[in-house]
């Protein structure tokens, strides 16, 4: 048993390391300042993003490549008079991961956001799975196109339906 706490003690010392060098290396990476302007992506959750994503502005011919490989964008599958739409089973899994994480947490920084998943629970009908992946699906398209064209997230650009219903709502 003693044996075993040892090893555990090491492991959680590796992991304590790591993160303090991800505090120090990430930010110093060009496009640390865009994905950093993302609602729900800090220090160690953009460092995952970018690390799945990579920094080659040329690995994805456009938004929906990415999405494919994040496995964010649904797949539409019909047979007659019969469609289903269910989710990739082939897809970068920790990207994947991250991108549920990032879209949860998203919710609480983006009013946006947080209409858009609503919109989705509450009109569409979507399960939280479905909406959060929506949501996921929609902020990997900006940050796809926040990298190509060095800009910093914009919430009135990425949500600028959502706004006017939130400030209608609010009055």
């Amino acid at each position: 048993m003693l044996a075993l706490l040892v090893q555990l003690e090491a492991v959680c010392t590796a992991a304590d390391d790591l993160a303090e060098a991800v505090e120090e290396a990430f930010p110093q990476h060009p496009d640390a300042e865009i994905l950093l302007s993302f609602p729900g992506l800090g220090v160690q959750l953009g460092a995952r993003v970018l690390a799945e994503v990579g920094d080659d502005r040329d690995r994805f011919a456009d938004a929906r490549g990415l999405k494919a490989y994040a496995g964010s964008s649904p797949i539409t599958r019909a047979s007659g008079k019969k469609s289903s739409i269910p989710r990739r089973w082939v897809k970068n899994d920790r990207l994947n991961h991250a991108g549920y994480l990032w879209a949860f947490s998203a919710l609480r920084g983006s009013p946006g956001a947080m209409t858009h998943y609503r919109r989705r629970r509450d009109d569409h009908g979507d399960w939280h799975a479905v909406a959060q992946r929506h949501l996921f699906n929609r902020m990997l398209g900006q940050l796809y196109h926040c990298l190509q064209r060095r800009r910093s997230y914009d919430e009135s650009l990425a949500f600028p339906a959502s706004l006017d219903v939130t400030a209608s709502a609010a009055a």
